[in-house]
């Protein structure tokens, strides 16, 4: 598709950025699109805007920009934006994990020899203007190498294609987005020069809002300046909260969103995190998605995904039935599910922190069961014969998980359940902590070795996007392991210092 900004070839090249008609050459807009970045050119002009953040989601499902002048934004739209390839060598304490300069990048990719740049092409459907900064836009990119192809480690393209597959069975998706988080007081943001380096201690902090009165109206209200200040955020770049929620420890908080189709969810995950952090931080607060913060009387955060899928044949929910709390397609989404929740843990559980939440008797899961409205299982089933909204709950995830990596895995895994026309076990009628099932992994190391001895999510990803992650979660597990080693948690410690100055600012 040709767009049109109202720039001549020689101003757009002007600009110095991407290639001229990159997307045009490439046919990397569909109509949609097309016609979207019309509108946002009209958009970035109208509103004089100074500034447009053009974001990329990483490995691990963080945002990372380039915040570009509105001329050079314009320019973008036609003709991509050169992006340096060198973060998908980094893990999470920004270390790069392959050997530098290795042929194929040091994970097998011929185009990644040499650190060399990727192009960023804009969503221009993704189009926001962030209402907490002064006069920026914010738009949501793809990931092509500079032939043209896709770049095979980006989530986001894993996702549409995901969702390209399920589509061809007639159905579309549908996310229900429920994740905590914490909020606490940040006491100093002083670092010292010497600790400015890999990586820097965690902030000191202290509690923001008083925990362990679950659904309290009163503690939500004695924080509800900075919640009404996210919501407003929220609202403004058009991510309405269904619920905002005073949850079990210190500053914990729920939120959760109405329905929302498709990558639009992923989508809305990445935009709801960086909004929450950034409204926060501009308080003197941190929110942190880490799973387990090593902080006393801090309980563990999930992140539960409610999933259905929608006919196209007439726009019915297809896991309603007159007569079950689920369809009998419903339940062969439930049965690849359950099939493939061991494999599917690095996707939902990404880091050495969150296996610390899989704990007996702590409203999250620690085996592979399901069960109709019981918050022990794994899958949850929400509804009941005649239903018009029945729909499944996953309960695995934790709020740090890459959003489009962890609802690929569950299309993924649903897709295949109806594929194979599978039927899952008996429903836990009781204690699904008692239920006879596989237990989940308890550990990431253990998460690898059932993702790295799995042919579905190799055949579904594809091994180099599979080896990738095999190769950096590794290493990760690596650093934790040295680290433990070096400095051993003290006695009744569940949660190590690493994991506090790996995830805790970082998510």
């Amino acid at each position: 598709m040709t767009v049109s900004t109202n720039e001549s070839p020689e101003q757009l090249g002007a600009a110095g950025v991407g290639q001229p008609g990159f997307v045009a050459r490439y046919g990397l807009f569909d109509d949609r699109q097309a016609n979207a970045a019309e509108l946002v050119a009209a958009r970035i002009r109208e509103l004089d805007l100074r500034t447009v953040r053009m974001v990329v989601v990483d490995q691990h499902g963080m945002p990372r920009s380039k915040s570009l002048s509105a001329d050079a934004a314009l320019a973008v739209l036609a003709n991509g934006l050169d992006f340096s390839g060198a973060i998908y060598s980094l893990d999470t304490g920004n270390q790069v994990f392959v050997p530098a300069f290795a042929a194929g990048g040091g994970f097998g990719i011929d185009e990644f020899t040499g650190f060399p740049d990727v192009v960023l092409v804009p969503d221009p459907t993704t189009f926001q203007v962030l209402p907490w900064a002064d006069r920026t836009g914010w738009m949501l990119c793809d990931v092509y190498f500079g032939n043209g192809q896709p770049m095979p480690l980006d989530g986001r393209g894993l996702l549409r294609r995901t969702l390209a597959e399920l589509a061809g069975t007639g159905h579309d998706y549908l996310a229900g987005i429920e994740i905590e988080y914490y909020i606490v007081k940040l006491e100093s943001d002083r670092i010292t020069p010497e600790n400015a380096g890999f990586t820097p201690p965690p902030p000191e902090v202290s509690v923001f809002e008083r925990g362990y009165q679950y659904l309290s109206e009163v503690r939500l209200d004695s924080v509800s300046s900075t919640l009404e200040a996210i919501r407003d955020a929220l609202w403004d770049v058009g991510l309405p909260p269904r619920a905002m929620e005073d949850e079990w420890g210190p500053g914990q908080i729920e939120f959760s969103f109405s329905p929302i189709a498709g990558l639009a969810a992923a989508d809305a995950v990445v935009l709801f995190r960086s909004a929450v952090k950034q409204v926060c931080q501009r308080r003197g607060l941190l929110a942190s998605f880490m799973c387990r913060p090593a902080l006393p009387n801090f309980f563990s955060s999930g992140w539960h995904l409610h999933q259905s899928l929608i006919s196209h044949a007439d726009g019915s929910n297809a896991f309603a039935s007159p007569d079950e709390p689920l369809s009998a397609l419903g339940r062969q989404y439930v049965a690849g599910l359950l099939e493939h929740a061991l494999p599917m843990s690095p996707f939902s559980t990404p880091t050495v922190n969150g296996y610390k939440r899989y704990r007996p008797y702590s409203f999250a899961p620690d085996r592979v069961c399901w069960a109709v409205e019981n918050r022990g299982a794994l899958v949850r089933v929400q509804g009941s014969a005649g239903d018009t909204s029945s729909h499944v709950e996953m309960r695995i995830g934790e709020p740090a998980a890459n959003p489009y990596l962890y609802l690929a895995a569950n299309i993924a895994a649903g897709l295949d359940g109806i594929r194979r026309g599978l039927e899952p076990p008996p429903a836990v009628e009781a204690d699904p902590y008692v239920a006879d099932a596989p237990m989940l992994p308890t550990s990431l190391a253990d998460a690898v070795s059932a993702l790295d001895g799995d042919k579905f999510y190799r055949e579904a990803f594809g091994d180099t996007l599979v080896n990738y992650l095999l190769q950096m979660k590794r290493a990760e597990l690596a650093r934790y392991d040295a680290a433990v080693a070096q400095n051993p948690p003290a006695e009744g410690q569940d949660v190590s210092d690493w994991e506090m100055r790996e995830y805790f600012e970082f998510y």
